[in-house]
């Protein structure tokens, strides 16, 4: 598997990037499983495995720590904080309160004594992000973390936490973990330049769009009750694969999914590769939750799409544009209405 380097930093990571979100009770209970899993993608060569506290309220970062008991020195390991952990309300954020008290849990689930890459999970949208630096400085000076980076941080955020950095003598973010898909490439348009810029590197989650670009579903019949879809759209007031959104959705998978048929490759395997021909990302995070499902993507980094699928994809959605209107698991929180609207 090929390998590339993480921002400036000299590590070298796989192009594919194993997330274990799907591992423990949010996606596959059985550890022995997870295990077994883990241990296929190191054996195929991926050396990056991305985690975070709240999947599965840390039983992830168990699976994962037991996985790599034995192998821990060849691994590029990655875990996240700021999700709530649970009720009580400092139990998450970017609080130095709660970064210096749940970088030990994570260490301790682990099992290592270090992290290689330890990653605000939102951006701190309340609070002074210069907290946030200086207590992530202070554990990487400690040695309890090698690198820090964020996720979903928008343009300006990443601008702002380099000029903190330089101005406040603290560390600078290395690495930007973002939602890109062919679905979703509003990332083009501003993240991915700042993060270039700043010699950060990318790394991306969720490319087959949140599972539409899977190769599952094709027409309304495909999204039954257990389908993925339609579980996470609970959170935010359930599924509707008749509303013209959706409808939209599926058209676009209807038409990637010709390309993949005429290039020969499976619908998710051209959905990754796609994310990776983009010169300012770094790695692919594929979040299987069965063994079928990792195994179909393992050799998605050796897929080159030819100039025309990739202009013929554009033409379907547009260079930094995305499907949906808005995303609630990555945008900004000025974007929700209730933050544009004064109260009546």
């Amino acid at each position: 598997m090929q390998q590339r380097q993480l921002g400036r930093t000299g590590v070298m990571v796989s192009e594919l990037c194993l997330g274990a979100m799907m591992y423990g009770s949010m996606g596959n209970p059985d550890h022995d499983d997870c295990v077994r899993q883990i241990h296929l993608a190191l054996d195929a060569g991926i050396n990056f495995i991305d985690t975070a506290d709240v999947y599965s309220r840390g039983e992830s970062e168990e699976i994962v720590g037991k996985a790599i008991q034995g192998r821990r020195d060849d691994i590029v390991l990655a875990t996240k904080f700021f999700a709530a952990f649970d009720d009580n309300p400092n139990h998450a954020g970017g609080s130095r309160r709660w970064i210096m008290t749940e970088v030990e849990n994570s260490l301790r689930r682990l099992g290592v004594d270090h992290i290689d890459l330890y990653q605000c999970h939102r951006f701190p949208e309340t609070m002074d992000l210069d907290e946030t630096l200086g207590a992530l400085s202070d554990l990487q000076r400690a040695g309890k973390i090698r690198y820090f980076g964020s996720s979903a941080f928008p343009a300006d955020r990443i601008v702002e936490s380099h000029w903190l950095a330089d101005r406040r003598g603290h560390g600078h973010l290395r690495c930007e973990q973002a939602s890109y898909s062919i679905m979703s490439r509003e990332i083009e348009k501003h993240v991915i330049p700042a993060c270039e810029r700043y010699g950060m590197g990318v790394i991306v989650y969720s490319p087959l769009g949140g599972g539409w670009l899977s190769g599952r579903y094709r027409d309304v019949e495909d999204f039954t009750p257990d389908s993925r879809i339609v579980r996470l759209s609970a959170r935010w007031g359930g599924f509707d694969p008749h509303a013209e959104l959706n409808q939209r959705r599926l058209e676009v998978v209807r038409r990637v999914q010709g390309l993949a048929d005429e290039s020969g490759v499976s619908l998710p395997r051209l959905a990754v590769a796609w994310t990776l021909e983009h010169p300012g990302i770094t790695s692919a995070i594929i979040g299987p939750r069965t063994m079928e499902q990792l195994e179909s993507l393992l050799d998605a980094d050796e897929v080159r799409l030819s100039a025309d699928v990739l202009d013929a994809i554009d033409t379907i959605v547009a260079p930094g544009t995305k499907v949906s209107p808005l995303d609630p698991s990555s945008d900004p929180h000025a974007l929700r209405p209730e933050r544009r609207r004064r109260p009546r």
